[in-house]
């Protein structure tokens, strides 16, 4: 199993910048780019904070369904407005509260307000299958797992997934090598994009980060599915990549292979694009790879 992710200068704090941030207010659809948000205890404000799920109140995600991809929603002041290609826009008020409805996220057992028969009949008529629409109720006390304990809307695992830009280009130098075509940063939902050093999956070392009053603590590496071989635009599966190229030098174990790390939430507060990120604590125990 390779080893990765050393730090040049031992345990010299480093500083990069956010250049990216975005937010997916539905889980498995379209995200939006950000010039900044407010952080809460559950990741960017509205990440992840509604969920369609089938008429048994499963969740559906682009792993079985990729054309949410394809789904662009948009949040104003109460209310949602979901747009798509070639259909009308839909905007309704959200349903903050209400009657909980038994909901599953990922085989994890959740609850949900539903949103109603309008959007429900627009992502039913979109997607061509029976759905619904809910919101993470206020009373969401979600616990998530990893090494920093948090909380999260209907996230995958925590709430805040960090990438870098030397790591995608990394994955792109070796992309071209196979002869397959780069991909964008799109492939990987990332809710914060990094850029300021040279050394790819630095970030997998990770423990403590700050961005103004913002703290962020380590929970784990994030592990891809095939969501990655989805192209975010056209809502099609498009082959093996990048999951092929990323099995040769990104395997962990039998878990699977590794691109980005999530993060929980310690303290919130406001992040903004130029903001300069600090990596305040270090894992020194993982070593450089090649």
């Amino acid at each position: 199993m390779p080893r990765f992710g050393g730090v040049r200068g031992g345990s010299v704090p480093l500083v990069v910048r956010i250049a990216e941030l975005h937010c997916y207010p539905i889980k498995g659809c379209a995200g939006t780019a950000l010039a900044d948000s407010r952080l809460t205890p559950a990741g960017l404000d509205q990440d992840r904070a509604f969920m369609v799920v089938d008429p048994e109140g499963i969740g559906r995600t682009q792993r079985r369904m990729p054309a949410l991809a394809r789904i662009r929603p948009s949040v104003e002041p109460g209310r949602l407005v979901l747009n798509a290609p070639d259909v009308e826009p839909l905007a309704f008020d959200v349903r903050e509260d209400g009657p909980r409805i038994d909901v599953e996220m990922l085989g994890k057992p959740m609850r949900g307000i539903d949103q109603g028969e309008d959007a429900a009949r627009w992502l039913s008529d979109f997607l061509g299958a029976p759905n619904r629409l809910v919101r993470v109720p206020p009373d969401h006390d979600r616990v998530t797992d990893g090494e920093t304990p948090g909380t999260a809307g209907y996230a995958d695992g925590a709430a805040v997934l960090v990438t870098s830009l030397a790591s995608l280009k990394e994955l792109n130098g070796r992309l071209g090598e196979r002869g397959a075509v780069e991909l964008p940063m799109n492939r990987f939902r990332p809710n914060i994009v990094v850029d300021g050093w040279d050394e790819p999956f630095l970030e997998d070392r990770a423990r403590v980060v700050r961005a103004g009053d913002v703290e962020l603590g380590f929970t784990k590496l994030a592990i891809r599915c095939v969501v990655t071989t989805v192209d975010q635009l056209t809502g099609v599966k498009s082959g093996p990549e990048p999951l092929r190229t990323l099995a040769a030098y990104r395997m962990i174990g039998k878990s699977g292979v590794a691109f980005g790390v999530k993060f929980a939430v310690t303290r919130t507060g406001s992040v903004s694009i130029g903001d300069e990120l600090a990596i305040e604590k270090w894992d020194e125990t993982v070593e450089q790879g090649s």
